[in-house]
């Protein structure tokens, strides 16, 4: 079993532990409970009222355990004794009771039920007691003592209510100085100033539950009121690209939003401390924003004069009126600042926070994502290892940096973008008809978007967790709706049921319970068993997809047996060729559809909730030859490969039920719905056009004609972006994946888009221009092919090429200025092609050569523009320079000394512009 399953194991026991033998609590008494707040994994309530307000509750802290009452006098004997003995865990029953002297009464009722007893106006460690009761109020002296005790090991039960000390210290915090959450906060459960509803209450025979619990639990007003005075907006203009941030606990708020809904800067509470993050690590050193991180020390130092830390590679930030100090973590810190990249000293800083510490910690997400493709970035980035338990994570999402506006600290931020709020709201929503505001209406997609990311968090021994995934399990039940090219989804609660849905699947505990609510179309299809897949594979840089010719059902689950040899070497099972996660307002298809499963095993169990092809995914730099990998049962998919399937084999296959079919090829796959097959008697035919298309490709390029990795294409019902897209796989709608087989017309029409994204592969970026020529280059492949493979000129291959079109581009762009802003797209390609037309495609191939042995290249876009005119100019010996700078090129006095030796290429087409 594993961790978390113990966890919410260990939660369960403990709750029966603790209400054993009691069938009710009447609380229609004149005390006037406090609601009790819960945040962090190890809380969970025991008593919850209808209003979904938890007045009792127990948590873990270190080696401890707490229970937590929201009013004194709910101190009912059968309770503390159930308590008391749950308090103790696994020590010596002969163990001694510690109870304060204000709550002697307790001691009594103890006494009588056979437990020893010492009762004590004040703790102290000398009073030998493995359990202490006490009240809420005469703790503040004890605090730090009772802390240790139980983190120690220790058990602690404390009961009062927070309303009348709020009301006689209007000027204090309550979370933070009210004296029993200066020893319960540390456990995450707080008492609150607000009432609590007075009901007679049954003991349920589970942990309670109720929606109406979810939400914020503070009004974060006063604290955006001390951080944001004197700011009114965050001027981030800048190259930066930042994170955005899951707010997902009850004490976590936004301070920082776009005009998007994005947060870029949030801060929470946490235990006794408090927590800002930001999702750059250069932010906070932005000098117009001095006074805004001077006001956030401040508010995290909580009053006090000690040393601020400044971690690894960072520097203190200027205007900080405490004292500063570049220092690794140290626990006598006031406040530390540290990057998101590092979790070394993850679980030391949470303790360190969870006793009053402060924390400033700034990072984005997504680069790190983009590099760790086949990790969870919820679970694990490094800063989230911190943060998830504070109730924030940061998101691989990107936030484009702007000037945005300050809130007003009287704005409701964390109701409408704690992800908590707005899911209370929805679930009220769909579970009692609540209404949705129009703001909270716009705001269900994202709510979609954030309920997926929270499900990633795969927290399974939160109770928070398991209660929101079991309340989107509910909605999910009550009307999940069909998506189909023929019926696609546009209104935002049916977008939001299916972003959530499939997450939903993924981490259920049940999901055969749940899947006749999600598939509700009978998915059954003939299949075959025990199938053997040989691989023999070796790749480079690039992870590979292996076909296996085999299609899983929607919701169907198969066992593989793999070959030890690439058990726990970074292999992975891949269900679906349609990898693209869809972000848009209106579906054909759930947003994500593919799931991977790591090789840990020799048999493993697979399945995807949306079906798909069944491929192996090989790591990069990998050799396997002479293996084999068995599936227990699988649907064939109609798949040819050429070189190995026999025509007569193909006339049967082309008909199996699978409704994805696969086309491999000497140096390409074509991935797309079976029906463009099923009348496909040639494929060795189809082979030959793609094989040559694929060979001016590498030709063009100059790398060999077998491929390292076969390219693949994808035809899918809808896509991340455009009509196509470029990457492994290339993605295309299957509107037009007839394109792909239809061999009559692509010698008429040519394939100008499939070719234009098989021509981004292979650009590269020491060529390639940023914002200048990423949709030009890439069109030297398309003009090649379709003239030298497909026979097709380059005006009968697009429009825009025609020479009335070609003109046109070039006369508007020198009557324009010449500005090279507007050297993009057709106007670049141009430029390319009048290269080509006077030195040929020759002359191409040698610079692409050329530069497959380049070292030390530049980064920025004159210094490459200035390497490709001498390049280019080497190579057919000739100087460049006039043609390039009658383009606009930025081109340098040295480029033009040192190609000063070559004739002046003075004619060029260019030159009647001069």
């Amino acid at each position: 079993m594993n961790s978390s399953m113990c966890q919410e194991s260990f939660q369960k026991e403990a709750y029966l532990s603790l209400m054993k033998g009691l069938r009710e609590f009447d609380l229609q008494m004149n005390s006037v409970p406090s609601e009790l707040v819960l945040s962090g994994d190890d809380t969970f309530p025991l008593l919850m009222n209808g209003q979904g307000q938890v007045l009792m509750a127990a948590s873990l802290y270190g080696r401890g355990r707490i229970v937590v009452l929201a009013h004194e006098t709910y101190t009912f004997p059968a309770l503390v004794e159930n308590a008391v003995t749950w308090l103790r865990g696994d020590q010596n029953n002969s163990s001694s009771v510690g109870v304060h002297a204000n709550i002697s009464g307790v001691a009594d009722n103890l006494r009588n039920s056979g437990f020893q007893v010492n009762v004590a106006d004040a703790f102290r460690d000398d009073l030998g007691v493995g359990v202490y009761v006490t009240d809420a109020y005469c703790v503040d002296a004890d605090a730090d003592r009772l802390v240790d005790f139980l983190k120690a090991g220790g058990g602690v039960l404390i009961a009062g209510q927070a309303w009348h000390w709020a009301s006689v210290n209007p000027n204090k915090n309550t979370f933070l100085q009210f004296p029993g959450n200066k020893v319960s906060g540390v456990a995450g459960i707080y008492f609150t100033t607000q009432y609590g509803s007075k009901e007679k209450l049954p003991v349920y025979p589970q942990v309670p539950s109720s929606w109406k619990a979810l939400g914020v639990g503070k009004d974060f007003e006063e604290d955006l009121g001390f951080l944001l005075n004197g700011t009114s907006q965050f001027d981030l203009r800048s190259d930066s690209v930042a994170s955005d941030i899951l707010t997902h606990g009850p004490l976590a708020f936004p301070i920082g939003v776009t005009g998007e809904g994005q947060t870029f800067l949030a801060g929470g509470y946490y235990g006794r401390g408090r927590v800002i993050v930001v999702t750059h690590e250069l932010f906070p050193y932005i000098g117009s924003l001095a006074s805004f991180w001077n006001k956030v020390i401040q508010w995290l130092a909580q009053g006090r004069n000690g040393v601020v830390g400044f971690g690894s590679g960072l520097s203190p930030i200027d205007g900080v009126e405490l004292q500063c100090e570049r220092t690794a973590f140290r626990r006598d810190l006031n406040v530390f600042v540290c990057t998101a990249y590092n979790d070394e000293h993850a679980e030391e800083i949470q303790d360190f926070v969870a006793q009053g510490g402060g924390l400033l910690i700034g990072g984005h997400a997504w680069y790190w994502a983009s590099t760790h493709p086949d990790q969870n970035p919820m679970t694990d980035f490094p800063g989230n290892k911190i943060l998830n338990k504070m109730g924030l994570s940061v998101l691989k999402e990107t936030v484009v940096t702007g000037l945005f506006d300050a809130p007003e600290p009287n704005q409701a931020l964390s109701s409408n973008f704690n992800f908590r709020q707005l899911l209370k709201r929805f679930v009220g929503h769909v579970i009692e008809g609540e209404e949705l505001t129009d703001q909270e209406q716009r705001w269900l997609l994202k709510l979609g978007k954030q309920a997926v990311n929270y499900l990633n968090l795969k927290a399974h021994d939160s109770y928070a967790y398991t209660q929101v995934l079991a309340f989107l399990t509910e909605i999910v039940k009550r009307g999940m709706p069909e998506v189909s090219e023929e019926k696609p989804l546009r209104n935002p609660k049916d977008l939001l049921l299916l972003h959530v849905a499939t997450e939903v699947f993924r981490v259920s505990r049940d999901p055969d319970a749940l899947l006749p609510y999600l598939i509700k179309k009978d998915a059954s299809m003939p299949v075959v068993h025990k199938q053997r897949i040989q691989i023999n594979v070796k790749t480079k840089d690039g992870e590979e997809w292996i076909s296996t010719g085999l299609y899983l059902a929607p919701g169907v689950k198969t066992d593989m047996i793999m070959p030890t040899s690439i058990v726990n070497r970074r292999w992975m099972v891949q269900i679906s060729c349609q990898t693209d996660y869809l972000n848009h307002g209106e579906l054909k298809r759930a947003p994500s559809v593919s799931e991977r499963f790591p090789i840990t095993s020799e048999v493993m169990q697979v399945w995807n909730l949306w079906g798909g092809l069944i491929y192996l995914v090989a790591p990069t730099k990998t050799t396997v030859e002479g293996q084999e990998v068995i599936v227990q049962t699988a649907v064939s998919a109609p798949y040819y490969k050429h070189g190995a399937t026999k025509l007569d084999d193909w006339a049967q296959l082309r008909s199996a039920p699978s409704p994805w079919a696969e086309l491999e090829f000497d140096n390409i796959i074509l991935t797309l719905p079976s029906r463009f097959v099923r009348d496909l008697e040639r494929p060795d035919e189809a082979a030959k056009l793609w094989n040559s298309i694929m060979k001016g490709i590498a030709e063009l390029a100059v790398i060999p004609e077998k491929f390292a990795r076969k390219e693949r294409i994808v035809a899918d019902v809808q896509i991340s972006a455009g009509s196509m897209h470029a990457g492994y796989p290339v993605m295309m709608r299957s509107s037009e994946a007839s394109e792909l087989v239809n061999l009559k017309r692509a010698r008429i029409k040519g394939l100008w888009g499939e070719v234009h994204e098989l021509g981004h592969n292979q650009q590269r970026t020491a060529w390639d221009f940023e914002k200048q020529t990423e949709e030009a280059t890439c069109n030297l492949w398309s003009v090649y092919v379709h003239e030298e493979k497909l026979d097709l000129n380059r005006a009968q291959a697009h429009s825009a090429l025609t020479k009335q079109s070609r003109d046109s581009t070039v006369d508007k762009y020198v009557k324009a200025g010449r500005k090279l802003i507007e050297w993009n797209n057709w106007t670049a390609l141009e430029t390319y092609l009048q290269l080509q037309e006077k030195f040929g495609w020759d002359a191409f191939k040698q610079v692409f050569s050329a530069y497959h042995t380049m070292s030390d290249v530049p980064r920025d876009n004159v210094g490459k523009m200035n390497l490709y005119t001498e390049t280019f100019s080497q190579k057919v010996g000739m100087n460049l320079t006039g043609f390039f700078k009658a383009w606009g090129w930025p081109i340098e006095s040295d480029t033009e000394k040192k190609l000063s030796h070559l004739p002046l290429w003075s004619d060029h087409p260019m030159a009647n512009y001069i």
